[in-house]
């Protein structure tokens, strides 16, 4: 392991500790298994899957992977919902559209993340916008991470905030198209269903 100091806990999740730490003047986040967790080979796999979404642009820089923990950069920001409910319409268009553009690119690499329907601890929010946790992550030749994240935008909790922006979502409409998208993952139809979100 690379030598990282000032380690401390940070936070716990079902099948991951996440510790804090300093590589020189760099943040990074220490994730190793959860000993309660049955789940095996899962921080492997997100090491995995970190070094080659990261030549995407998607998820934490991956630092290295060692003895079952995984380092990454330190995500700096806030978690998707904190960070809306103080921002203007169209900080919040601009955001949405840079996360589904990452779903987009996940769709097309025929990745799944999952979890997507409801990311509210896998999405940080600060200078660039990071997708976190992929631990569950697979190859697959139907990948959700589009239709998942819509389901998050017409869900009650997120509907409810983006209305209050003067962001309103036809769910009728859009499952209609996402499902049209869902036969050929067609770009014409993954635009026409972000042009209905963005309104």
């Amino acid at each position: 392991m690379k030598s990282i100091k000032n380690k401390e806990f940070f936070s716990k999740g079902k099948r991951g500790f996440i510790y804090v730490g300093m590589i020189g003047a760099k943040k990074v986040a220490i994730k190793t298994k959860n000993p309660r967790s049955k789940a095996v080979g899962r921080i492997e796999n997100e090491a995995n899957w970190l070094k080659k979404l990261n030549k995407k642009g998607i998820g934490p820089k991956f630092v290295e992977f060692k003895n079952d923990n995984l380092v990454y950069e330190f995500a700096e920001g806030e978690f998707i919902l904190d960070w809306l409910i103080n921002k203007d319409k169209s900080s919040i268009k601009e955001v949405l559209k840079a996360i589904f553009m990452q779903c987009r690119e996940l769709d097309k690499l025929k990745v799944n993340k999952e979890e997507m329907h409801n990311p509210i601890k896998h999405i940080v929010v600060g200078t660039t916008i990071t997708l976190l946790d992929f631990e569950r992550c697979k190859k697959t030749e139907k990948p959700q991470n589009v239709t998942q994240f819509c389901q998050f935008v017409m869900s009650k909790k997120l509907k409810t905030i983006l209305s209050k922006k003067g962001i309103r979502v036809n769910n009728k409409k859009l499952i209609k198209l996402l499902k049209e998208y869902k036969k050929d993952y067609s770009e014409k139809k993954f635009n026409e269903a972000l042009k209905m979100v963005m309104g």
